[in-house]
């Protein structure tokens, strides 16, 4: 069989996943599941990331609805433009990825409600990709400042997300298990609902887990900045002085497992990648389509992961092995893009991988693929991500050297956006890391 309209079947395959992601679905049931019996009294909700307004919101329609006793209150944080409207839980807009003045005074206030709680207290914390930025409350001895100048440093670095992660838990007063150190403190019970962003889903890496304990140290994030070449000067010296005191102890440690004061903390999974790659293969399976889902925690150099499925790809055109023709290949994860310093590139990780995989795929004519972002916005630009077919690939013919250049000055918008082939969705206020699905057609 033939696909009739190859753009159509990407953007469903890719509207599937997204809908598995959406915490307006996922959060009551995950409340039902966690709450056998409603809850009464005072319940503080505290969160951050680009769905948190989303399970705000959803939050408090379900309260409304099913705890009658319950004294709601709170605030949420989220990235400008992804606001909903709450009624009683306020939801503030900051930057991100860099932090700004808006993230730390939401982050300020956040502490201050943390350190309200009393014994018998129920907090629950709303958590998703991007509130690692959202929730940026510098440690004591560091400014906003000094954090906005590390994390810009970090995200042109090419360090993968992880890495960059742990660096931000150790320079933090609640990422990195000091939300849950601050709540348990007061004896309060803590519920965290979590919408991963992350390869692994593991709760110590969403928003760089301020309700998870923490297995990393002063010296992993010493280690970090060494690694990719930031200690000379990329770094502020207070921050690289706070880390090294940290490692003689004059610093506090992320609280790891073990600490007791996670016997009252627990985190609850709503929505992953694979479950949204499970999705989209559903929808594959339903056209018709043979799907294999490659894995979500595909990592790595975007351009390098596409080469690599880009030679699967060739496999399956010209043998039919390992998988017979149509059959679309999904995958999720987080890749990099490392942008010399020289360069300022537009674009981000969805459309890098796109555009290698289009220049590395003109001898494959019935491939078509789509890459996006499912939080909607790719790096640098207002676009979800890209998508080519067969059509599309008609410029390739005339001029492979267009996107070769677009390649080398990591210019994928450009070169997209002159296809007129960009994947717009606005904010989706949710977040599970990126998207790719490359369908390996049968020959027209």
């Amino acid at each position: 069989m033939t696909i009739k309209n190859t753009p159509e079947f990407l953007q469903a395959a890719f509207d599937a996943a997204l809908k598995t992601a959406d915490p307006q679905a996922m959060l009551p049931d995950g409340l039902r599941k966690t709450f056998s019996s409603p809850l009464k009294g005072r319940c503080l909700v505290l969160g951050a990331g680009k769905a948190a307004a989303s399970m705000a919101l959803a939050l408090e329609q379900y309260a409304q609805e099913n705890w009658p006793e319950a004294k709601l209150e709170g605030m949420v944080i989220t990235r400008y433009g992804h606001s909903l409207p709450t009624k009683i839980i306020q939801v503030i807009e900051a930057g991100h990825p860099v932090p700004d003045e808006a993230g730390l005074n939401g982050a300020k206030e956040t502490l201050r409600l943390i350190k309200t709680l009393q014994p018998g207290d129920q907090l629950i914390a709303l958590i998703s990709g991007g509130g690692s930025s959202l929730l940026t409350l510098p440690a004591s001895d560091l400014s906003i400042q000094d954090l906005q100048v590390t994390t810009q440093a970090l995200l042109m670095s090419g360090a993968p997300i992880g890495q960059m992660n742990i660096v931000r838990k150790h320079l933090s007063a609640i990422l990195g298990g000091h939300m849950a150190r601050e709540a348990a403190a007061r004896g309060a019970k803590v519920d965290a609902f979590l919408i991963s962003d992350v390869t692994g889903d593991h709760p110590s890496s969403i928003a760089s887990g301020p309700c998870a304990p923490d297995e990393s140290t002063f010296a992993d994030a010493l280690q970090i900045l060494k690694d990719y070449d930031l200690l000379q000067g990329q770094i502020p010296k207070v921050v690289t002085d706070y880390l090294q005191n940290g490692l003689l102890g004059k610093n506090p440690e992320t609280p790891k497992s073990g600490d007791p004061i996670f016997k009252q903390i627990n985190n609850h999974l709503l929505a992953t990648a694979h479950s949204c790659l499970e999705a989209a293969a559903r929808y594959c399976e339903s056209q018709g389509v043979k799907a294999v889902i490659l894995g979500d925690t595909v990592m790595g150099e975007a351009k390098d992961v596409a080469l690599m499925q880009a030679a699967l790809a060739r496999e399956i055109f010209l043998h039919d092995q390992p998988f017979k023709k149509p059959v679309a290949l999904l995958s999720g994860g987080e890749c990099t893009v490392t942008i010399p310093r020289d360069i300022k590139g537009r674009g981000g990780r969805c459309s890098e991988f796109l555009l290698s995989l289009y220049v590395a795929t003109g001898d494959i004519p019935t491939l078509s693929a789509l890459a996006a972002d499912t939080d909607g916005i790719d790096g640098s630009e207002d676009n979800a991500g890209a998508w080519f077919a067969s059509e599309s690939r008609k410029l390739m013919n005339n001029d492979h050297q267009l996107a070769k250049d677009g390649l080398a000055k990591h210019d994928s918008y450009g070169f997209f956006k002159d296809l007129n082939t960009l994947v717009h969705t606005g904010p989706t206020l949710t977040n599970v890391n990126d998207f790719r699905i490359l369908l390996i057609d049968s020959e027209s």
